[in-house]
Order: C-alpha cells, then structure tokens, then sequence
C-alpha cells in the first residue's frame, strides 16, 4: 500500500480490527485509527436499521479530523429486535438460542465525513440462517470465544461459519464493513481509490 497524499488521508473511527482488516482489502490503510467515543444506547422503539445508521453517523461526527472519517456500525436483530454486544457467555448463549433455526439481519451501516464536511451514509442488509442448534453446539462454540463482544454472540468469520445454512447479502458486511458499499462511498466523495 502506498502512502496517500494529506489531502486523501483516512481517519477510521473504530476499535475493530476485523474493519482495519476489511478496509486494507480495498488497498487502503487509515492515517489513523481514533475510536469514536459515544453513548450506544438504543433508544426507546428505535428501530435496528434506524439505529445501525444513527450509531454509524454519531460515531464519524465524533471524531475530529480535517481528514475523510470512516465510521461504521454493525446490528444484528430478530424482527424489530436488536441483539446485544455479547460481553459474556450468557448473553452469547441467549442470542444463539433465540437465532438457532431461524432467519436474522444483519445491518452494517457506514458513515464518511468529507474534509469539507459532507456527510454521506450507507446501509448494506444481509439475512443470515443458523441451522437448528443443538446444547453441544452452543457450547462447543461458546467455547470457542469468537462471540466475545460481537453483535449478536457471534463472529461469521470464525468458527459460526460452520452452523450458517446460508446468507443472502454481503459477507464482509457481516464481519463488520460492507466492502461494496464502502468503496462506492469513497469514490463518490472524490478519495481515490482503484
């Protein structure tokens, strides 16, 4: 990757490294990584594509830079609900119990801030099926840790992939950074990009 000139520099507001990772798949590595801090407190009724966007939106306004600012936000929700950051186990065992057999969304929004201050947004929708799972499934993944901080309890990238039927949508908009989405945002704010 080459290094790009200070007027086409990228700022990703994350703390994840699965989207450092996605985003080097488009060539590009961020000047800098500056995690934007706010509150992710659903609100009351808010809706999960309402909220995907909302966070993902917050998230590139609050970081400051004279540079593009990418922020993203991935939900996972059964019907109008949405899923917890799994921070432990039984969180975790929850989620899966509740999309074992059945049909969820995953929505990963994307935000960038220009230099000059516009603001554009993104969302990718991915329905994802988990087979029916079984307790000794449960338990030989939640053994794993993949699920540990994850949206919903679990990571598609790691060993969950072996329990998905199927997905209809985006991969790596399931990892966390919906990589379509995100190179078309770049390019229509003029960040050069191949």
């Amino acid at each position: 990757m080459s290094a790009l000139p200070s007027d086409m520099r990228l700022v990703l507001a994350s703390a994840s490294p699965r989207r450092r990772e996605l985003i080097a798949r488009l060539g590009i590595e961020p000047h800098t990584v500056q995690p934007a801090e706010i509150d992710e407190t659903p609100h009351k009724g808010e809706l999960p594509r309402d909220y995907a966007v909302r966070m993902a939106r917050e998230k590139a306004l609050a970081v400051t830079s004279q540079d593009y600012v990418l922020a993203g936000d991935t939900v996972v929700a059964v019907g109008r609900r949405i899923l917890p950051k799994a921070e432990d186990e039984a969180t975790a065992r929850r989620c899966l119990a509740l999309m074992s057999g059945r049909r969820h969304r995953v929505l990963s929004a994307i935000a960038l801030r220009a230099p000059d201050g516009t603001l554009r947004e993104r969302l990718n929708e991915t329905v994802v099926r988990f087979k029916r799972l079984s307790e000794q499934e449960i338990d030989a993944y939640l053994a794993t840790g993949d699920w540990h901080g994850k949206a919903g309890g679990y990571a598609i990238q790691g060993a969950a992939e072996g329990l998905i039927q199927w997905i209809q949508g985006s991969h790596s908009g399931v990892v966390g950074l919906p990589l379509y989405e995100t190179r078309a945002l770049l390019k229509a704010a003029g960040f050069s990009i191949g």
